[in-house]
């Protein structure tokens, strides 16, 4: 057999390479603990396969949409109907709570539903601070749901505090799918509203006016009160046949 005589290796020229080589043996080193010897071969196992260091998305994982955001069900499209009833103003959440105990006591959880007071954020200034505090969106008035039936009026109408129903001739009559949602819509995140500008428009006591937007929006009213230091009207509108004041920003009405 005939002696092979070894050509010594060339020293490496490409210092990028010899870079990559020394790195890698570190990293190695620092994974495998001191002492372990590195394979340097291209076959040498990944790391991920033995020790699940690494974890790396494949392809259709970064390209896969992202998971559809769950769409929030309209208070009208919940079991039963919706109504309205009249309360003594003031007395909208103490009449809540006794028709919720009645509820419980005659075993009625299964025909009224739900007993709401809409509220809204207003945004107020208290000793030169501007604050948000939630106000009734209109005094004097209970949002019920329930499945309609002569036991479950019965129960609402005597309820104490309970004054009628709002509706022609003091008849339940249910909310269409429009009045609900204003009523009872859930506020979204989004961008903060933009600051107010004091209008050019000038209100009048007595004067007419049309709302714009909010729970009234389209409803027609008569200024009773102004404050111009809040950029602020109170409107007398008819809700559910009886006059109601409702307070309301400068931009959200119109002169008729």
């Amino acid at each position: 057999m005939s002696d092979v005589t070894e050509t010594p290796a060339e020293p490496e020229t490409d210092p990028m390479a010899t870079a990559r080589r020394l790195l890698s043996s570190q990293t190695a080193t620092t994974l495998m603990g001191p002492g372990a010897e590195v394979a340097e071969s291209a076959d040498a196992a990944d790391p991920a396969d033995e020790g699940g260091f690494v974890d790396v998305l494949t392809e259709d994982e970064l390209l896969a949409p992202d998971e559809p955001e769950i769409k929030r069900v309209s208070p009208y499209d919940r079991p039963g109907r919706w109504f309205v009833v009249h309360t003594q103003s003031g007395y909208e959440k103490k009449v809540k709570q006794n028709l919720e105990a009645r509820i419980g006591t005659f075993d009625m959880e299964d025909q009224i539903l739900e007993v709401a007071i809409p509220m809204e954020d207003v945004i107020e200034f208290k000793a030169g601070r501007k604050v948000v505090a939630k106000k009734k969106v209109f005094p004097g008035y209970l949002l019920i749901r329930c499945r309609p039936s002569d036991e479950a009026h019965h129960m609402i109408r005597s309820t104490p505090g309970v004054t009628g129903y709002a509706g022609p001739g003091g008849k339940p009559s249910p909310l269409r799918r429009r009045e609900v949602e204003s009523f009872l819509a859930e506020p979204d995140d989004g961008p903060e509203m933009p600051r107010r500008t004091k209008p050019s428009m000038i209100f009048e006591i007595d004067e007419g006016v049309r709302i714009k937007e909010g729970p009234f929006s389209d409803f027609q009213g008569q200024v009773i009160e102004i404050n111009e230091e809040q950029l602020k009207v109170k409107v007398l509108v008819n809700i559910f046949g009886r006059e109601t004041p409702v307070e309301l920003d400068f931009v959200q009405v119109a002169k008729i």
